[in-house]
């Protein structure tokens, strides 16, 4: 039984369940990655790293299925990174986000 209790915790993590992230982008101008990244089963993050010399002007838009698209608007000051969130009413199944940036 110690056993059968053993493995089932070693199994544990394996049935955390991650939504899938696509990310379309559109960068003009600015040197600029990014990580997104699901914080809870209704929250999601992406992380923004302006590697260039110029500050970004971002446009994030986050959109979850049937309900409305939340968009964020940041700014990436040269050589720094900022975290946008944005928190759903329902469970996430599928996060696509949208990502434009332009020079400031």
């Amino acid at each position: 039984m110690r056993k059968f209790c053993c493995v089932l915790l070693a199994l544990l993590p394996m049935s955390a369940y991650a939504y899938p992230i696509d990310v379309t982008k559109k960068i003009e101008g600015v040197s600029l990655d990014y990580t997104a990244s699901d914080v809870d089963d209704d929250i999601s993050s992406i992380q923004l790293n302006n590697y260039g010399t110029i500050d970004a002007q971002c446009s994030v838009v986050f959109t979850n299925g049937p309900e409305s698209p939340r968009r964020r608007n940041v700014s990436v000051p040269a050589g720094k990174s900022t975290n946008t969130t944005v928190k759903f009413t329902r469970s996430i199944i599928k996060m696509r986000i949208a990502l434009e940036c332009a020079p400031k």
